[in-house]
């Protein structure tokens, strides 16, 4: 079977950033990535480029038009964030069937875990990057809700062949008790949806120079605030607790933050590890993802993952964090 980048050669990539006026050197490094392809192409007597090479039929142009100016808002309100280059007034182009994005190079390092000063500034960032979001909604980009990033993704999992048989009734059973909870949660929770990063993890918040910035919102969508704020902790409840105090004591200084969305964490946590292998199965056929992810499918990752649902349906009874 054919796959999405197939043709997408490194002859194909210098072509495209040539296409819009940049003369290459020739040099090009593949950069770590699986949804797309990116690449940091050498430019004759300039700094090199970051060329981000969209995986076709995943978003619309509006789609990914929308996240360009999203990023456009948060750099014209001095937040922070590595925006796409402007060339003859377009950030998305195309050439020979695959759109493409330039974004100037910018290094850094990932925030150490638990570290409390660096959360605090990362606190104020969020609520920076939330503050704008929060001004009006995505139009061509979905929300996260319980249906797409959970009933969903256990519907390609079990329509699939990915499961072990021996295995497959009992994380069917888990997942579904699973988001019985989750459902609960989400109703009984009081929560508002603004455009947030959506893949908040600590790698795509880098710091350099002393400062930290904001990269990739390929996947920035609708959600509650508190998606981009739970991915920051690390550790057990008590180092959760005083880490997540660092970061509303940042977070709070540019925008106001609804405690009440806390008990969501777990119930976001159970989606994203229901969505996580669901995106496993739906790339399969794309040979990075077999070369990248050889153990999915086996035995033991489908075992450790009942576990983990499990786990995660213990942790949906406990008492949410709060804070005092």
């Amino acid at each position: 079977m054919a796959h999405p980048f197939e043709t997408l050669t490194p002859d194909l990539v210098l072509d495209a950033v040539e296409s819009i006026g940049f003369l290459s050197d020739a040099r090009i490094l593949a950069l770590n990535s699986y949804e797309n392809r990116v690449y940091q192409v050498g430019i004759e007597d300039a700094e090199p480029l970051i060329a981000k090479f969209y995986r076709p039929q995943r978003w619309s142009n509006e789609a990914i038009l929308e996240e360009h100016q999203f990023t456009a808002e948060l750099a014209d309100c001095e937040v922070p964030v590595v925006a796409p280059l402007i060339h003859n007034g377009e950030t998305l182009h195309e050439h020979n069937g695959f759109r493409f994005t330039l974004f100037p190079r910018r290094g850094g390092r990932a925030p150490e875990p638990g570290n409390l000063d660096q959360l605090y500034r990362l606190g104020q960032l969020l609520g920076r990057l939330h503050a704008v979001g929060s001004t009006r909604p995505f139009e061509h980009r979905e929300a996260l809700a319980v249906k797409n990033f959970g009933h969903d993704s256990l519907a390609t999992l079990l329509d699939g062949n990915f499961i072990p048989r021996s295995l497959l009734p009992a994380y069917e059973s888990v997942a579904r008790d699973l988001l019985k909870r989750v459902e609960d949660a989400y109703s009984n929770t009081p929560h508002q949806n603004i455009r947030m990063h959506g893949d908040c993890h600590p790698g795509n918040m880098m710091c350099r120079d002393e400062m930290f910035h904001i990269v990739d919102l390929d996947d920035c969508r609708m959600g509650p605030a508190v998606q981009d704020i739970w991915m920051m902790l690390a550790g057990d409840r008590q180092d959760c607790l005083s880490q997540l105090s660092e970061l509303m004591d940042g977070y709070n200084e540019f925008h106001d933050f609804d405690p009440r969305e806390l008990a969501l964490i777990e119930p976001l946590r159970a989606l994203r590890l229901l969505h996580y292998s669901a995106w496993l199965a739906r790339r399969w056929d794309d040979p990075a993802f077999p070369r990248s992810f050889p153990w999915f499918g086996t035995e033991r990752y489908w075992g450790d993952q009942v576990l983990a649902l499990r786990e995660q349906l213990a942790a949906l009874q406990e008492e949410p964090l709060k804070l005092f």
